[in-house]
């Protein structure tokens, strides 16, 4: 073979997603950034000479750059910083951990409603569209104020309310592919039903399923701040950025700093995983064409 045949030879599937996604500056920007955050609510606590808890009365108030008081201290003296990796811990546990359930159950009702179609798929999507007719925020504080609050409540009325825009994006993947010729051929050497939608259809989804999973973790980091902010989500002394923000509301002209921290993680984390689902939708689309 000529140099010249190989170099019209296109490239592996997946190099041809990694080109894509390495042009939209964005989403890069945003991955790093997300790593950044999740590093540092992972490991920074531990590399702190404060614990999120520890109550300094002589100190509080400190303005950010105070000595060891890199963002300064809250109403009580409790370290900005460390208070912020520990609200970090909860905001992204809550994302993504509420994100892998809606997926699981969105994934589960769109492909039963997609492939069997008929009176069970309308049923199915007539039950999304039921629950797509409440406004979210106002149906997660409904739902927040007839439970206890907490992290596993917070995590599990997030994830009721983020399955439906998963389970339409699977139902119309699945109504489209299920009369494909390798769907047909598996039904031919009598796979069964379950088999064929999760191991056959569902995973020729996968690229509107992975966007919508990036996109659901920053709605759900949202709402979690929501529900939070307005005291029906984690309670102190449990720090998150959403009730870190409730507890500055009183101080936003004494001591901004208090705000300003937990607003700008927020900001940052959701519209970075805004941002990665923007540059996975390009990179997974097989009909953008990189040279």
């Amino acid at each position: 073979m000529t140099t010249a045949a190989l170099s019209t030879v296109p490239p592996a599937p997946g190099q041809a997603a990694w080109r894509r996604f390495r042009r939209h500056r964005l989403a890069l920007a945003g991955a790093v950034i997300i790593l950044v955050l999740l590093l540092g609510s992972a490991l920074g606590p531990y590399l702190l000479p404060f614990d999120d808890t520890y109550i300094d009365i002589m100190k509080r108030f400190a303005p950010p750059l105070s000595g060891a008081h890199i963002l300064g201290t809250d109403e009580l003296g409790r370290d900005v910083l460390a208070r912020l990796m520990m609200g970090g811990r909860v905001s992204l546990s809550i994302g993504i951990v509420a994100m892998v359930i809606a997926m699981a159950v969105g994934i589960a009702v769109g492909a039963f409603a997609g492939f069997y179609g008929g009176v069970v798929g309308a049923v199915l999507m007539r039950l999304v569209d039921a629950v797509l007719c409440f406004p979210t925020i106002f149906l997660l504080l409904a739902l927040a104020a007839l439970t206890e609050p907490g992290l596993v409540t917070t995590t599990v009325l997030i994830a009721a309310t983020a399955w439906m825009a998963v389970a339409r994006v699977v139902e119309a993947q699945v109504r489209s592919l299920r009369e494909r010729e390798f769907a047909v051929a598996a039904l031919a050497f009598g796979s069964s039903n379950l088999r064929i939608m999760f191991r056959e259809l569902v995973p020729n989804a996968i690229a509107p399923i992975v966007v919508a999973a990036t996109l659901n973790v920053a709605k759900a980091i949202l709402l979690e701040s929501y529900v939070s902010y307005l005291g029906y989500g984690i309670q102190p002394p449990a720090a998150s950025w959403g009730n870190m923000l409730n507890n500055a509301q009183i101080y936003l002209t004494s001591a901004p700093w208090l705000a300003i921290a937990p607003g700008l993680a927020i900001t940052l984390a959701v519209t970075s995983f805004n941002f990665l689902g923007d540059g996975l939708r390009d990179a997974l689309d097989p009909r953008m064409n990189i040279p």
